[in-house]
């Protein structure tokens, strides 16, 4: 499916910056609740990544789980031009 460009980098982003995404089974629901792109394309952009490995797909009660894996975030941070030192939320340990 072709993904327009602006919301293939939003999704990206916001998967990177999170390390994990969640959407509901629904690809006729005309934007996703996050991030201002059909649910379609955040579906089947993710069903790309998971079939090369670049993250891990759970589905639980109609709802699609989405994880980054290591080689996902070295491909996201490639693509996105980050630095090395910036990384996913789930990564960072947090202050007590």
């Amino acid at each position: 499916m072709l993904v327009p460009n602006a919301n293939r980098l939003a999704i990206y982003k916001a998967l990177f910056k999170a390390g994990v995404l969640c959407a509901p089974k629904d690809v006729y629901k005309p934007k996703h609740d996050d991030i201002d792109v059909p649910n379609l394309h955040l579906s089947n952009l993710m069903q790309s990544l998971v079939s090369r490995g670049y993250a891990r797909e759970k589905f639980s009660w109609q709802w699609y789980y989405w994880f980054l894996t290591d080689e996902g975030i070295e491909y996201l941070r490639n693509y996105l031009h980050f630095p090395e030192d910036v990384k996913p939320d789930t990564l960072m340990k947090q202050d007590k």
